[in-house]
Parts: structure tokens; sequence; C-alpha cells
């Protein structure tokens, strides 16, 4: 639940959810979990309900932070940035909130730039290492 309420909190960052994110969150979350299609739905319900009621990043991040492995950590940001590359754009509202969730986690700043140029190199977007300089 932690998981689907960060990624909630990073779509809804720039104001508006797209079609396309809602997709890259689906089928990430099936390969990833194995849900089943009322299975994810629940899920989303009770994550953006979660979302909804958080004040911020802490509640969420603070027990990921004590249940997942250092890998784990990295792989769930590049998961975040797998959703907000999924319309084809990063606002700087996505991108601050993918900071500060890494940050709450203890992902280095070098591996979030890594993970998101890995996702952006996949997706073809060329501004992944163009912009790194202010990082």
């Amino acid at each position: 639940m932690a998981v689907m309420a960060l990624c909630i909190q990073v779509m809804e960052s720039d104001g508006h959810v797209l079609d396309a994110e809602r997709s890259a969150l689906r089928e990430r979350f099936q390969e990833l979990y194995g849900l089943d299609e009322a299975q994810f739905n629940a899920l989303v319900d009770t994550g953006t309900a979660a979302a909804s009621e958080a004040i911020d990043f802490f509640q969420f991040t603070s027990e990921l932070k004590r249940q997942l492995t250092d890998e784990q950590k990295v792989d769930l940001v590049g998961l975040l940035w797998e959703i907000v590359y999924a319309d084809g754009d990063r606002s700087e509202l996505e991108d601050h909130a993918i900071w500060r969730i890494a940050d709450l986690l203890g992902v280095s700043g070098r591996e979030r730039i890594m993970k998101r140029q890995e996702v952006a190199g996949r997706r073809g977007d060329g501004n992944g290492a163009a912009e790194d300089q202010g990082d």
C-alpha cells in the first residue's frame, strides 16, 4: 500500500494524472506483484485514500525504509521514474517529488540520477542526462 501511495503522490504532483501514467502503473504493478485486475483496483483505492490523507511522503517512506533492502529502494525510485516518463514528459514537480522520496529512503543522488537516466534512455528521452548538472 505504501508503494502504491507514493506512486499516486508522484503521479498527482504535477496537478494532472494522464491515462499513460495510469497504464504504466497498472502494467508495472501487475508485473512486479502478480496482481489481477480486482486486486490492482483495490490497491489503487487503498493507496489513493492513504495518499489523500497523508501530509507528506514520510509516513510511507519511513516504513519502506525499514522493510526494503538498499537495492529494493533504488528499484522503487526506478519505478517512480517509469511512471513519470510514461506520458513522455517530466515536470519539475515530479522531479522534486522523486528527489524528496529518494532522500527519505536513503537513496543517493547518484543512484536517483542513474535510475532517471536509465528510464529516460529506455523511453528515448534525450534530456535525461542533459539536465543533471543541477543535481
